[in-house]
Order: C-alpha cells, then structure tokens, then sequence
C-alpha cells in the first residue's frame, strides 16, 4: 500500500515536471519566433538572411540601419523590459498571496512614473536623468509603502490600501504637472506615460539588461522560499523561512527590475498583472513560476507591439494595446473576488 501510495505521487510529480517543461519550452519558442518577427517586420519586409547578414556586421543598404539602430533595440527592450515586467509582477502576487498586488496597482510604477513626468516636463532633463530618477524614485516609493505597511506586524491588506493611496496621489501629482507644463514637453510626457518601446537605442539598454540577469538568479535562489511564504506568515515562520529578511530580498530585486524596465519603456500596462496568472494556470502547481511568468511577459509586450504597429490604420504604443488587454481582465477578476468575499 505504501509502495503504491510513493508511486503514484511519484508519476503525479512526473507529470507536473512534463507540464511545466513542455509549457516553459512552448513559451520560449514563441517569445523568439516573435523576436524574429521583429527583426523582419517593419515599413519594409526583410528576409532572414538580409537581417543576418546586417546582425553579423556586414553592411546593406537600407538594411543594416532598419535593423541594427531600430529594430534590434526595439526588439531587445522589449524582449528584457517585458521578462522584467513578468517576473516582478508574478514575485509581488505570489509574496503577498493576492493577484491585485502587482506593482502597477500598489503604486511602485506610479512612483517611476510622477519622477520621469516632473524631470521631463519640469527639469527638461535628458534620457539618462529620467532613468536615474524613474529607477530612485521607484525604490523610494516602495521603502515608504512597506514601512507604512508595517505597523506591529506585516499586513498584506494594509500594504495594498496604501499602495493604491499613494498610487493615487501619484497620479494626481503627474496629472498637476502635465496640466501646468508648457504644451512642448507634453508629448514626450505622454508617450513616456502610454508605455512605449518606440525611441529605444542600444546605448540605454545595459542597465536593464544588467539588471536582469542579476537580479533573475536571486530570485530563483528564493523561489522555494517565495512559494513557502505563499502559505501564509505563521506556516512560513514555522517552516524555519526567515520572512522579513526573504520578503526584503525579494521586493529590492523585484523592483530594482521594474524601475529599471519602466525608465526604459515606460509603464507598460497590466503585464506585471496579467503574466503571473496566466503562467500559473498554464504552468500548474509544483514548480516555480518565475521563468514561465517572464516568458509570458515578454510574448505579451512583443505581440502586443506588433499588433499595435500593423493591426490598426494608426500605430500604437505598446502600453495601449496591453491596456485593451488588461482592464477587461482587472474587472473580471475584481467581480469575482467580491463574489468571493476577498474585497
């Protein structure tokens, strides 16, 4: 009986490894046919091995320029900024054991956001000064959302009212200044504000490439420890999880991610919301969704890019087509969690 009981738990881990391969895998072949997709699509279709030829350093008239100076670093902010966005969102959801708790609804992106708008509309400050401060003020707003969310003891429920308090006040601030900033600098300011990957040059990248895959590992070094504390506080503690220290270590990584992605791109909507779900349902339990989630985040931002610069008579940023799909998809799961008894 014994022996029966061990073999059937051992297939069912089997199957969920299978899944989870099979699942991962799927999702990374998509995410680089799309990279593709990229490279070859624009104004003028390329064939792969003009776009080849053109990556490798030979040099094509027309070419080597499309390619190399606008859609390589469109491609490549896209592909990190939308890994970034998957993962930070997927940590935040699991860590505070609630899907609302992404950072563009508890306010870290709001915080990025009213520092870029005031630098670009106020300070007329360059493309490096918006990052450096979308990247601290981030950060800031974070370590203020925590400490007020502290109290006696850490409280998810408080950490999300506050977070979409401050986000709220965020808001109100970069509205203040878009209303009271000379009309020039506002269409830089808005295009910033939609999220876009239009502008992307190589130069800005390292950081953001940096950033991934340094902080990417730490956060699968304390996957199991995000999964445990997914339990609940007291089950953590029990299990030996040094829960402050973990859920410190997991924020700074996770939003050194998302400040960073969102000084590149901007904010771009509902990804960090809509990828952890989703790798979740497809992924199943059993293993860590980091990866998976990142790998949706990147198909969500690269398809939704492209359906915005081909599908419509006009060109879109990114941020509007994520957000067409996102808010459908926030109400939905706002309906369900009242019928729940969860709001």
């Amino acid at each position: 009986m014994r022996q029966t009981s061990i073999a059937y738990i051992m297939e069912g881990r089997r199957q969920r490894r299978r899944r989870f391969l099979i699942v991962t895998g799927v999702l990374a072949a998509l995410a680089v046919v799309l990279c593709c997709a990229m490279l070859l699509l624009g104004n003028t279709i390329y064939s792969v091995q003009d776009v080849f030829r053109a990556l490798t350093g030979e040099q094509l008239k027309g070419v080597s320029f499309a390619v190399n100076t606008i859609r390589l670093p469109r491609m490549l902010a896209g592909l990190f900024a939308g890994f970034a966005f998957g993962v930070a969102g997927y940590t935040f959801q699991t860590m505070l054991r609630n899907p609302l708790a992404n950072p563009n609804v508890i306010g870290i992106t709001s915080g990025s956001s009213a520092a870029a708008v005031y630098c670009i509309v106020v300070l007329h400050a360059s493309g490096a000064v918006v990052s450096v401060a979308a990247v601290v003020a981030g950060l800031v707003t974070v370590i203020i959302i925590y400490l007020l969310s502290r109290g006696k003891a850490f409280s998810i429920g408080r950490l999300i009212l506050i977070g979409i308090g401050i986000q709220a006040m965020l808001d109100a601030f970069i509205s203040y200044v878009m209303l009271v900033g000379a009309e020039q600098d506002l269409p830089a300011a808005v295009r910033w504000l939609a999220g876009s990957l239009n502008g992307s040059q190589l130069d800005r990248l390292p950081p953001l490439i940096i950033t991934v895959l340094v902080c990417t590992p730490i956060l699968l070094a304390l996957s199991k420890h995000l999964d445990i504390l997914e339990l609940g506080e007291q089950t953590a503690s029990s299990l030996g999880v040094s829960t402050d220290r973990t859920r410190i270590l997991l924020i700074i990584a996770s939003v050194c991610m998302i400040a960073i992605a969102t000084s590149t791109t901007g904010p771009i909507a509902f990804v960090s919301f809509l990828a952890g779900p989703i790798a979740k349902r497809l992924v199943g339990i059993g293993f860590s969704g980091i990866i998976p989630a990142g790998l949706v985040g990147i198909n969500l931002v690269l398809a939704s890019d492209l359906i915005g610069q081909f599908a419509f008579a006009y060109r879109f940023p990114v941020g509007i087509i994520t957000g067409l799909l996102g808010a459908p998809y926030l109400i939905f799961l706002l309906i369900r969690m009242n019928r729940k008894g969860e709001l």
